[in-house]
């Protein structure tokens, strides 16, 4: 029952160079980010990342190891353009397929079910299938004779989600009040890792949840790892919300002329998962409340 339990660096080790990763979560809400801080360091490069993105997508972009990323947004929520995201969009040094939310929902069930594509409405009429080459449609075989779009699958190499609670053999339980699509992402995937807030005992996982918030089981899932603050800087209801105040200091030092970024990478980024949780905890407030001065001069303009 325990075999699946690994260390953060084991549990990425699998991803190597041109993979395609799917990470699940929702703009800046329930992120493996402790998975993506150990993607981030590591050597796997040429990726192409499927994910309603937020700042995993932009940790990446910034560490260089996105090719392509097939996404509906990439957001931070009370930051509605993720920086990193967007200077490597205008560098030109990202490949980006963006699609309507539902359709990229649908690319995952298709994968998830093994067929090659699923019919959908979404994005007809839009600007969608002149900006994702190769998409197609199809026409209804009934009376009704639709023509719908024909959202291929999204098969994933490895997917990368963030659960609340989970026991060693990788069933889950979400807390909060979305699931997201981080079932989808899993069924979706060759080889799929879970990151959970805190792994318990099985019998545990529905006394603080009902049986419903168990979206994930064991055999969706290749590997467990505990990470305790592993959203972080992102929500993981209910047991944190999302840090606002270090996400603007990590969107002031994106926005910067490059020495910002260097101060903070060098401060939270540049040791393991043990030495950033170190950092954020013995932060005193110096980082955050240059990002606070920052959006409050922002404001005043």
């Amino acid at each position: 029952m325990g075999a699946k339990l690994l260390t953060i660096s084991d549990a990425v080790a699998v991803v190597e160079n041109g993979m395609t990763i799917g990470i699940g979560g929702w703009g800046s809400r329930r992120k493996p980010m402790a998975l993506v801080r150990a993607l981030a360091r590591g050597p796997a490069t040429d990726l192409t990342v499927v994910a309603y993105g937020g700042p995993d997508v932009g940790l990446l972009a910034a560490a260089g190891k996105i090719r392509k990323l097939v996404s509906g947004f990439v957001s931070l929520d009370s930051v509605p353009l993720e920086p990193h995201f967007r200077a490597a969009r205008q560098r030109g040094e990202i490949e980006f397929a963006e699609l309507d939310e539902g359709m990229l929902q649908w690319g995952l069930l298709a994968a998830a079910h093994r067929l090659p594509f699923l019919p959908i409405r979404a994005g007809l009429g839009s600007d969608v299938p002149a900006t994702f080459p190769g998409l197609r449609t199809v026409t209804s075989p009934y009376d009704d004779g639709e023509e719908l779009l024909a959202m291929p699958a999204l098969p994933l190499d490895v997917a990368f989600v963030h659960a609340n609670r989970a026991d060693a053999a990788g069933n889950a339980a979400f807390l909060g009040p979305d699931p997201y699509f981080d079932d989808l992402f899993c069924l979706a995937a060759r080889h799929r890792v879970l990151s959970c807030e805190r792994v318990v005992e099985t019998a545990e996982l529905t006394k603080e949840a009902p049986v419903q918030a168990l979206r994930i089981n064991r055999m969706m899932v290749d590997a467990v790892v505990e990470t305790p603050n592993g959203a972080h800087f992102t929500s993981c209801v209910p047991d944190y919300d999302r840090d606002e105040a270090f996400q603007r200091a990590y969107v002031t030092a994106a926005g910067g002329d490059g020495a910002g970024w260097a101060a903070f990478r060098d401060r939270y980024l540049a040791g393991d998962e043990a030495a950033y949780q170190a950092a954020v905890r013995a932060d005193d407030g110096s980082a955050r409340r240059a990002g606070d001065r920052a959006q409050a001069k922002e404001g005043a303009r």
